[in-house]
């Protein structure tokens, strides 16, 4: 077996930007990042083994240094699968300016095989628009898809309201649930805790009608769109960070941020309207688990009031951490959604940020770390969507003041490409069990 070795190059001071793939003699190999995840071309012979060095990371503290590994497939086993925690390794190297480096191994098995790696199970901008075009044919009553704006490189900002139409009608005041997702390109397991929550609210389980019959809910699933299809880590085409710009978006270079924050401001000088959630999912990268971060106050009682939804999902989600939640005013993140929300809306409204791990969670019957799957992920989303119902104390409605178990609801097939990986539940279980050779 013949061992190579080739380094991945970051140029960009944020956690994962490839840009350049060279071998140890310092010749380089072409790389391309795009919709369909960040790729270069090896011409490798069957039972080589690689070691890639991926170079620049900046961040002391790493998942990588708890377990977590790159995600892998090919043509033959389509399915994305985590690499060997013992193949990977997070270490500071003095080639690279005191710099991190993260290594790993892998042997490539099969010549006629088309290998792809990624930091986590990807979520691509493809795969949201084939997701709300199968939610659109099937004309819910319930749930509304409209255009909100266009990116830079004119991509749909889509918004979904998904409520009792009755409800809309009504004259009485709104209670009313906005959400956004990957405002951060990079961070996937954000779209499939957003497509968690979705997907709970439009299936027919009596606690989703429920909430559809008392809650307004809006969800902005992808608020940056060119970023995701970019291949981008953290910014947007323009290189601008937008969860930084919420104070002044500017119309030309952050018009999805432009946009949904024109909104948000419009809805809460509606009287109509009581705008009392916002929660913007992401993922993160040194920390397990699910938490939150939320806003510092100076009235006791409001914080004490903003600490319940955390205590109340914690109770309702087992990969949810309430010890990981905190609550801070730091002036670095002062242009965040949260933030900047938070400030604007009056004293009835709480901001969140939801962040989800990209590697695993721990639960209070677990002595090692739990891996995040997609659908794990998923299922936070969904627990997300059924702890309103406890906190507007709706219980009451369900019928024999018993809801049904939420892993047990029932919904059409989401999108006809199944899962991340392009395949449906029609996978055989042989393929299931197909894995890499390490």
């Amino acid at each position: 077996m013949w061992t190579t070795s080739v380094t991945l190059s970051l140029t960009s001071s944020f956690a994962l930007t490839p840009a350049i793939l060279a071998s140890e003699s310092g010749s380089t190999l072409p790389w391309r990042t795009s919709e369909k995840h960040s790729e270069a071309s090896l011409s490798i012979m069957n039972g080589t083994r690689v070691i890639f060095n991926v170079v620049n990371f900046s961040k002391t503290k790493s998942l990588y240094r708890d377990g977590m590994s790159p995600v892998v497939k090919s043509t033959s086993r389509p399915k994305w699968q985590r690499l060997p925690a013992k193949n990977v390794y997070y270490y500071r190297c003095p080639d690279h300016r005191r710099n991190y480096v993260m290594s790993f191994a892998f042997c490539f098995d099969r010549d006629d095989d088309v290998y792809q790696f990624a930091y986590c199970y990807p979520y691509t901008y493809s795969r949201l628009q084939h997701y709300l075009s199968s939610l659109e044919r099937r004309n819910l009553p319930y749930l509304q898809r409209e255009q909100l704006g266009l990116s830079v490189q004119q991509r749909r900002l889509d918004l979904l309201t998904i409520t009792n139409p009755d409800h809309m009608n009504q004259e009485r005041e709104k209670k009313l649930v906005f959400l956004t997702s990957r405002v951060h390109p990079g961070e996937s397991p954000a779209s499939f805790v957003c497509q968690g929550v979705i997907d709970f609210l439009v299936s027919q389980h009596p606690v989703a009608q429920i909430l559809r019959d008392h809650v307004i809910f809006k969800i902005v699933p992808m608020l940056n769109p060119d970023g995701v299809y970019l291949g981008n880590y953290r910014c947007s085409l323009m290189g601008f960070d937008l969860n930084r710009h919420w104070q002044d978006p500017s119309p030309w270079a952050h018009p999805t941020l432009h946009a949904v924050k024109q909104l948000i401001v419009q809805m809460n000088q509606d009287p109509r309207v009581s705008l009392e959630f916002y929660i913007d999912v992401h993922a993160h990268s040194t920390m397990l688990n699910g938490f939150m971060y939320g806003n510092v106050f100076e009235d006791e009682e409001r914080v004490q009031r903003q600490a319940v939804f955390p205590r109340l999902l914690c109770q309702n989600a087992p990969d949810f951490s309430f010890s990981n939640t905190s609550f801070n005013r730091d002036v670095v993140k002062a242009g965040t959604g949260r933030r900047f929300l938070g400030g604007l809306l009056d004293d009835t409204s709480y901001c969140y940020t939801l962040e989800v791990s990209f590697y695993s969670y721990m639960t209070s019957g677990s002595s090692a770390p739990v891996p995040y799957t997609e659908e794990t992920y998923m299922r936070l989303g969904t627990n997300v969507a059924r702890t309103f119902l406890d906190y507007y104390k709706l219980n009451n409605l369900t019928k024999d003041n018993i809801p049904t178990p939420i892993q047990k609801y029932s919904s059409e097939p989401m999108s006809p490409m199944g899962n991340a990986n392009g395949k449906g539940e029609e996978s055989t279980d042989r393929e299931r069990e197909k894995t890499f050779k390490q």
